[in-house]
């Protein structure tokens, strides 16, 4: 349709989906923009700035993590579909399923059918960043463990999960994902540690940030200094991820360079999306260090895309 798009996170389904966005966006010459909204948040930059000029020296380890006290979606039961939900739109490119009376309106994250689990739906987020500080892009090795643990009921993907990322330049991100048991790390619910060759930085959930030297000693504290109105909830500028948006616009009106373009949102939502395909095949995955790609194993490309619905399928 000719349109700029702001697509929130993760970007996609699946990684043939991925590579599908990055051809769109060079073919149709639009402004496509990932919402990984920290990218834009002013002390988060400063801080991988900070990293990059070598505050802590060279980075070679990012702890990411995300945490939750999320209930049980318990066993679901085949009822009429809602008078108010057009069931059939909302499946979009997925095979039609019959509707359960657990699935809507946030549990079909925990879906595979639908869904991408905790790892795709927030360990997006910490991942980019870590690729960001770590001033990566493709992984020779990922790994994946973890599973539902926390409660027998419908939920397939892992509520409890720790997603691995070897790289070439001797670095490695690891995320912890904890859906069920919401203990914080660096007392945090969600964040990011990296550990370089003179101490670390701890990016902590908001728009701040710690830098440590190798004694745990607190060299350096930023806070938050953006000041919004939290109780305006009517009003999108009134919140950090406006200025996201914000760059948004000034990619298309004035040519601004995108602080996440589709490129940066693929290559960061793809790793994740390793992870998840390691999960499910039980076993590492060798990767291609300058494209992505899994190298010799059919059954884990088998995850590499998925089957669409009749008259879903995507296209460029």
């Amino acid at each position: 349709a000719g349109k700029h798009v702001y697509l929130e996170k993760p970007c996609s389904h699946n990684p043939n989906e991925g590579e599908m966005l990055v051809k769109s966006a060079e073919k149709h010459k639009r402004v496509l923009q990932m919402g990984n909204q920290r990218r834009s948040w002013p002390n988060v930059a400063a801080a991988i700035a900070e990293l990059h000029a070598g505050v802590i020296g060279r980075p070679y380890f990012a702890k990411t993590w995300y945490t939750n006290n999320r209930p049980s979606i318990g066993i679901g039961n085949e009822t009429a579909v809602p008078e108010w939900l057009n069931y059939d739109l909302w499946q979009g490119p997925a095979p039609r399923k019959a509707y359960k009376d657990n699935l809507i309106h946030y549990n079909w994250h925990w879906f595979w059918h639908w869904g991408t689990g905790e790892a795709l739906n927030n360990g997006t987020h910490m991942i980019d960043l870590a690729r960001w500080g770590l001033n990566v892009e493709y992984p020779t090795k990922v790994s994946s463990t973890g599973g539902r643990y926390m409660y027998q009921d419908d939920w397939q993907t892992p509520d409890t999960q720790v997603i691995n990322l070897e790289f070439e330049n001797k670095s490695m991100i690891s995320w912890e994902g904890r859906s069920c048991n919401g203990k914080s790390i660096e007392a945090n619910s969600v964040g990011i540690i990296f550990y370089a060759e003179q101490g670390s930085m701890v990016i902590e959930s908001g728009n701040s940030y710690k830098i440590y030297d190798l004694k745990n000693n607190l060299v350096k504290e930023v806070k938050n200094n953006f000041t919004v109105d939290a109780r305006n909830l009517s009003d999108p500028s009134q919140n950090l991820d406006a200025l996201h948006i914000l760059n948004f616009f000034d990619g298309i009106r004035l040519g601004t360079r995108l602080n996440s373009d589709i490129v940066s949102g693929h290559q960061s939502t793809l790793l994740v999306q390793l992870g998840n395909i390691s999960q499910r095949v039980g076993r590492s995955l060798a990767i291609n260090p300058t494209n992505g790609h899994i190298l010799n194993d059919k059954a884990a490309m088998k995850f590499w895309s998925r089957e669409y619905e009749k008259g879903w399928e995507p296209k460029i």
